[in-house]
C-alpha cells in the first residue's frame, strides 16, 4: 500500500514542525520517494541524528507502507 506525499508531510510535520519540505516521487510509482527537509532542530545534530529525527515523526511506516524514501536534511 503507498503512502501519499501529502501524508508524508503531514506525519513529518507533526514531528518537526517547523520543517520546511520537498517530496519528488521519483518512479511515478507512490512508493519511491526523495525528500528535503530543512528545520532548526537540524542544528547541532549530526546527519544520522537528524535522519533518525526524520524516521521517527514516520511513526514506523518506514519499511511498511513507505517502501523508499532517499532522505537530505539542512539546517534551517
Amino acid at each position: 500500500m503507498a503512502l501519499p506525499i501529502e501524508e508524508i508531510k503531514k506525519l513529518i510535520i507533526a514531528g518537526i514542525p517547523d520543517a520546511s519540505i520537498e517530496i519528488k516521487d521519483l518512479m511515478g510509482d507512490s512508493n519511491h520517494y526523495s525528500a528535503t527537509i530543512k528545520s532548526s532542530k537540524f542544528n547541532n545534530l549530526s546527519k544520522i541524528e537528524q535522519h533518525k529525527l526524520v524516521y521517527k515523526s514516520l511513526k514506523g511506516k518506514m519499511g511498511n507502507e513507505l517502501h523508499a524514501l532517499s532522505i537530505t536534511t539542512e539546517v534551517k
